[in-house]
């Protein structure tokens, strides 16, 4: 059978092409494995979700008497379920780790250089890939259909209506009409969240394996040393199949006891939703974004061209927006002449690296905003909004300076040492 499949594919060459290839083994590279384990048990686990759920907010009656939506419903079935609860659970949970895991393998891409020639089109990918995993989190925000979810959900649709010119379109295409209110909203949302996004997620994804496979890997520093020229590490088949499979099954053990550790989302606990909004806050992904809706004052609103720029736009989109341009436009700025084989050091990059670390502290800053009413509650001085912009602008420009000083000095006396 193999003999007569050879003959017809070739597969000793798609063998010693691809199976052969060399992974350099360096912990950090196993993030984007990680992101792609978390992708793999989510569309498992979604499966099983989709098998037991009912994209509608039409009126059933529950067991014991209760009306609720058909949505919220379907969320009290599937927890009842044997192990319901906890593949809910492991779904929620392996959202938050792909979307970690994707952006902590950005940082690693961001610190090291590697988004340098040949490799710009493979990083324009890889942002897609993170922008889409969230975007993906979002529409799956709203599913669940108890208060919280609709509060949260609530606001991304604020958001979306705010954006000038193409906001109502934007919430059309997204949302199906207004949210909530719009019988259209839930089974826009799944279809989205269930088919369309998983499917462009899996294009993208295989699109960034053909070109890393492609390309090769960059490699760290060491092996400039040790085989200057090639590739250092092991070949794909067995012993890196072997160590992503150990690496997977490690996966599903640690996040399955998590999920069944910590059952995420109560939904029993909000309630179906009510006219009453909850005081809830978003995840940790987008409670930055959260943070600067919590300061940006709602004076800060003019007309411009016929649309109106008000404060959901600013810290909603604007502000993501240009953080988008600035990662689009980096590897076309940060150029080399000549191609990029190991990676580099961040210590010998200090502009760049200080501005990574200024932008985690940006997002930290923005992140301890979104507790702006709580701090107020308890007395404290960070409910002052002037407090929080002096953190959210300060606080940056401060890890800026200083990192980039502190490199300067480290990698100044070592090249003199040198």
């Amino acid at each position: 059978m193999y003999k007569w499949l050879d003959e017809r594919l070739d597969l000793q060459g798609l063998y010693k092409k691809v199976f052969r290839k060399a992974f350099p083994v360096h912990h950090s590279f196993f993030l984007g494995e990680i992101t792609l384990f978390a992708f793999i048990v989510l569309v498992l686990t979604g499966i099983f979700l989709t098998l037991n759920y009912e994209p509608s907010i039409r009126e059933v009656r529950l067991p014991d008497g209760r009306t609720v939506p058909a949505a919220y419903g379907s969320i009290l079935y599937i927890d009842s379920l044997p192990f319901g609860a906890v593949i809910r659970s492991l779904h929620h949970w392996s959202a938050h780790v792909m979307i970690a895991a994707a952006f902590l393998h950005m940082l690693r891409i961001l610190l090291s250089g590697a988004y340098k020639k040949p490799r710009e089109l493979n990083y324009l990918v890889g942002l897609a890939l993170l922008g889409l995993t969230v975007v993906t989190a979002f529409t799956g925000y709203a599913l669940p259909y108890d208060n919280y979810a609709v509060t949260a959900t609530r606001i991304g649709y604020g958001i979306a209506v705010s954006i000038p010119w193409i906001g109502d379109t934007l919430a059309q295409v997204f949302f199906g009409g207004e949210f909530p209110g719009s019988e259209k909203s839930i089974p826009r949302l799944y279809s989205l969240h269930v088919l369309w996004l998983p499917l462009t997620l899996l294009a993208v994804i295989g699109l960034h394996l053909v070109i890393m496979l492609k390309q090769k890997h960059t490699q760290p520093r060491y092996a400039e040393r040790v085989a200057p020229g090639k590739i250092l590490g092991v070949p794909m088949y067995p012993q890196q199949a072997v160590m992503m499979g150990i690496l997977f099954a490690l996966y599903v053990g640690v996040m399955s006891f998590i999920a069944g550790a910590f059952l995420a989302h109560p939904v029993e606990a909000f309630g179906p939703p009510t006219p009453n909004t909850p005081a809830v806050k978003p995840d940790w992904y987008f409670l930055w974004l959260y943070g600067l809706l919590q300061i940006i004052p709602s004076s800060w609103e003019f007309r411009l061209f016929g649309a109106t720029i008000g404060p959901e736009f600013i810290g909603g989109a604007l502000v993501p927006g240009i953080l988008a341009v600035v990662g689009l436009l980096l590897p076309f700025v940060d150029v080399r002449k000549d191609k990029m084989r190991y990676l580099e050091l961040p210590s010998e990059h200090p502009a760049r690296t200080s501005g990574v670390l200024a932008l985690l502290a940006f997002l930290l800053m923005a992140s301890l905003a979104g507790y702006k009413i709580d701090f107020q509650q308890q007395g404290s001085l960070l409910g002052n909004n002037a407090v929080l912009w002096t953190l959210v602008l300060g606080v940056p420009l401060l890890t800026y300076f200083v990192s980039y000083t502190l490199l300067r000095v480290f990698y100044g006396r070592k090249a003199e040492a040198r």
